[in-house]
């Protein structure tokens, strides 16, 4: 067993020679480690480095520790299974091997003011949805801030850190998940909920290149969310505006009312009873059920 952010490097298709043979599930292979570089690194491209290893920690950890030795923009990192991987809130993320996409992206959008990084979970978030839902032929939307669904379920999650003044953003999702794998049964899987396409490789690929091209129009228009089409790209696909909601805040407060919009700083805007309006920066969401009658 490797040590948490000392990661085992992979060998042909993704990984070593030591420790149990990944295809002894067949319904999960190995991801192709050569053709995704072949693939993704190419002249002009985003990308820098794509690298599988077999497990690791967190891929968010080991590229925050590359990001303070100076680390280039663009690589990723993708592990096979993490064992210490963390979501918002520090929460825990774990999956059996092979079961998910988990990767982390090193960022450095130097041309966007630091005040504008609280929209890269956004655009993570909305390039995701879309890349998902084109390659699945399922209607991925956003639960505020940037919990992947389909219909009520997780699908997947995305955290955000700085690290050495780059930002390391990571996703998580759920692609082969089996109902007695899930971590909650709140949350789904690609396969569960019927996805037309499963394959890892596949969809690696396409969130990568959908995220760059959102990436890119978005430091163009140094971060700005109106600008760059971000803000209303995101409330197309925001499950949560127009619903009744019960937010959870920092020191046990609760905050109910209609989630009517969300404002230029990537706030939630919370209408309670009394017609006044709450802008909400940090907190859970939750979708509340109208009442039968």
């Amino acid at each position: 067993m490797t040590e948490p952010n000392s990661p085992r490097r992979s060998g042909l298709r993704g990984f070593g020679h030591d420790g149990p043979s990944p295809w002894t599930d067949l319904d999960r292979p190995p991801l192709d480690a050569t053709r995704l570089s072949r693939d993704l690194v190419v002249p002009g491209a985003l990308w820098t480095s794509v690298e599988v290893v077999t497990e690791t920690g967190s891929t968010n950890s080991d590229l925050a520790a590359r990001a303070k030795e100076g680390a280039a923009e663009g690589a990723v990192l993708v592990a096979e299974v993490q064992n210490a991987g963390r979501g918002r809130l520090e929460r825990q993320w774990q999956a059996p091997a092979r079961s998910g996409l988990f990767f982390s992206m090193l960022l450095r959008p130097e041309a966007v003011p630091m005040e504008r990084y609280g929209w890269l979970p956004i655009l993570v978030g909305v390039s995701a949805a879309s890349a998902l839902g084109r390659v699945s032929e399922l209607e991925v939307g956003l639960k505020w801030p940037n919990d992947l669904q389909v219909g009520e379920r997780k699908l997947g999650g995305i955290l955000t850190e700085l690290s050495g003044g780059a930002v390391i953003a990571g996703l998580g999702v759920n692609v082969t998940l089996r109902e007695t794998e899930l971590p909650v049964p709140t949350a789904t899987s690609l396969a569960l909920a019927g996805a037309a396409v499963t394959d890892r490789d596949t969809l690696l690929r396409e969130l990568l290149r959908s995220f760059a091209e959102l990436y890119r129009e978005w430091v163009a228009a140094a971060g700005d969310p109106q600008a760059s089409g971000l803000l209303p790209a995101y409330a197309a696909r925001c499950t949560t505006l127009g619903r009744q909601v019960r937010v959870l805040l920092p020191g046990d407060q609760e905050l109910v009312g209609e989630a009517v919009a969300v404002d230029p700083d990537g706030r939630l805007v919370v209408r309670t009873p009394d017609g006044n309006r709450h802008p909400v920066a940090a907190g859970d969401v939750v979708h509340v059920r109208p009442e039968a009658g």
